[in-house]
């Protein structure tokens, strides 16, 4: 049998991001690179790495012809597809610095980031982005040409023209003029969960070293597949996603959408998916409503899979003997664990999670009926990865061991703070902000408070920033009270509040068909808005509440509950792209509703 191994591009082969790009069509030519649905063909379509080359050979034609110089800053706003890595690769190629923007954001966002980057060239996708950034396009000076993959009819806008008109027929790939792996490749910026995104400065080496050492620890073959769907403007998708499965040789298929991925999934049938945490705790849910509806058989069966699959997995592990209910676990695989799996397709060997904490609970399930999720921790300033969970080596509850070559250590404050080659060249344009977040002998603080355990796994227990300090001096950690309120499948999302007031409250979204049951029982009407302030429903909300953070002390009691049927999302501001709530525009968004649950104290 042949090495999976053989066609493995390690970092200082590589030297640079397009040295990666060129490596890797060397090696596999005529392996298929990507896989995306064509529309017009209504069909998956595929591109081998020969045809990635001639086609970023066309991409490079056309950026020389605006006169670029290396260092110049371009901007690509696209949701996944091929085009968004042939614009990467074409900039990286002339020294370019590729600036990555979110397919989906407020004008103010998109030209705060246009400006302060000083893009010069911009790629996006459809009219609907040309909408929003018409409405701030004489704010954008810097840009001196967009480019759109649709036509857009009717425009006066001189410097706009479609992808169709502005690349060549054919091109020649010309070579990089100088390849130096500690140039500035990139500038990032964090979406935040409040204030101004940063942009963040990574270089060639960053980003290889990253992904080099995340390849060390979780092994990727150039038989597996991909499925991408989270955005490539996030630094988890495009080390992972993107620069992971380009040295290792792997396929990548781009998703069509978030609400098609259930669909694509079966479509594509991936071996390897990157993800969030958002994407289990929705399957998870669906499940606990399915048991809370079936026979009693059912759930007995299903919880017998679940032990018995955790036994299997902590024997496999080291970390426990041998039990009799492991005995049945051929069975219940067949009979639960399977019909589970099929849902993500059938072939998953693996999954990578983070963004954000994933719940015990959640990943103890599905790591139970044979899903391994390796959960891992970085952030955009650290390439992203610092730490990742083994596949031989796998301990749920914490995000990991950290990469090789990743120092790590616990400040005096109980900050976890990182050191090495993916630590960041620093903030553009904010020295300030570089000095605070890293230190004269190149430790980066992370802001997350954490512990490490004998065994050298990291546990993130809280961020340092993330108290809330209520009126009378009582201190209350809200993410902690948030999970625990999304133990009941009722509330899809939710969001402690109470910085400087007498007491908590909470804002909740309902869960579609949980609102619609709990309705349905307290005599009101599901699609009426009123029904959500109704003194029944307020009263079950809380009882349901207050049974979830029971475990927490009396001062951190939520009083009064504002319920929610819109989803918070990246779209309308109220998520980061890796779904995690920003506080600020939540509170900005509701706050005379807010305003309303402290009324009379």
């Amino acid at each position: 049998m042949p090495d999976r191994h053989d066609h493995l591009i390690r970092q200082d082969q590589a030297v640079t991001l397009h040295g990666l790009f060129i490596e890797r069509v060397k090696r596999t030519p005529e392996a298929t690179a990507y896989r995306y649905f064509d529309a017009d063909a209504n069909a998956w379509l595929s591109m081998s790495w020969a045809q990635a080359r001639d086609q970023v050979a066309r991409w490079q034609a056309a950026l020389m012809r605006e006169g670029l110089a290396a260092g110049d800053r371009v901007g690509i706003m696209l949701r996944n597809c091929p085009q968004w890595v042939l614009f990467d690769q074409a900039a990286l190629s002339l020294g370019l610095v590729v600036v990555p923007l979110y397919a989906e954001d407020r004008q103010d966002n998109l030209a705060y980031v246009i400006l302060d980057a000083g893009i010069k060239v911009l790629l996006f996708e459809n009219a609907q982005q040309w909408a929003g950034l018409r409405g701030v396009c004489l704010q954008l000076v810097c840009v001196q040409r967009m480019i759109s993959l649709d036509r857009i009819a009717g425009q006066a806008e001189n410097r706009l023209l479609s992808v169709d008109d502005w690349l060549p027929a054919a091109g020649e790939l010309a070579g990089e003029g100088v390849r130096d792996s500690g140039a500035l490749a990139t500038i990032m910026y964090t979406s935040g969960t409040r204030g101004r995104p940063k942009g963040v400065m990574l270089s060639h080496r960053n980003i290889l070293f990253d992904a080099d050492a995340a390849l060390q620890t979780c092994p990727v073959f150039g038989t597996d597949t991909m499925l991408s769907f989270l955005p490539l403007s996030h630094a988890f998708e495009r080390t992972v996603g993107y620069y992971v499965s380009m040295m290792a040789g792997s396929a990548v298929a781009f998703a069509r959408s978030v609400p098609q991925l259930s669909e694509d999934l079966q479509a594509i049938r991936p071996t390897i998916l990157v993800s969030v945490p958002r994407i289990y705790e929705r399957i998870y849910a669906a499940i606990g409503s399915r048991l809370e509806e079936a026979p009693p058989l059912r759930r007995r069966l299903f919880a017998l899979a679940v032990n018995a699959g955790w036994r299997r997995f902590e024997h496999a592990q080291g970390r426990a003997g041998w039990h009799p209910a492991i005995l049945l676990w051929p069975l219940l695989r067949r009979l639960v664990a399977d019909k589970v799996m099929a849902r993500l397709g059938g072939r998953l060997r693996m999954t990578i999670c983070g963004g954000a904490p994933l719940q015990p609970r959640i990943s103890r399930l599905f790591v139970a009926l044979g899903l391994p999720i390796l959960q891992g921790y970085g952030l955009t300033e650290t390439s992203p990865i610092v730490c990742a969970n083994r596949l031989d080596n796998n301990f749920p509850a914490s995000v990991g061991l950290p990469l090789p070559g990743v120092q790590v250590r616990i400040s005096k404050e109980g900050v976890l703070q990182v050191k090495g080659q993916n630590v960041m060249l620093g903030y553009w344009n904010n020295e300030g902000a570089t000095r605070a977040m890293i230190d004269a002998d190149g430790w980066l603080d992370t802001g997350d408070l954490a512990m490490i355990d004998p065994t050298g796994h990291i546990t993130i227990t809280g961020h340092q920033k993330e108290i809330i300090v209520l009126s009378n001096g009582e201190k209350v950690p809200p993410a902690d009270m948030e999970q625990a309120i999304l133990r009941d499948n009722l509330f899809d999302m939710a969001m402690v509040h109470g910085e400087g007031r007498p007491y908590l409250v909470a804002l909740v979204v309902m869960n579609p068909g949980g609102w619609e049951n709990l309705a349905r029982e307290a005599g009101v009407q599901p699609d009426a808005p009123e029904s959500l302030l109704d003194p029944r429903i307020q009263r079950q909300v809380l009882q349901r509440i207050a049974e979830q953070t029971r475990e927490f002390p009396g001062y951190a009691r939520v009083r009064r509950v504002l319920p929610l049927l819109e989803p918070w999302s990246f779209a309308n501001g109220l998520l980061t792209s890796t779904l995690k709530v920003r506080r600020g525009p939540v509170v900005e968004r509701f706050a005379v509703e807010i305003g309303r649950l402290y009324q009379g104290h």
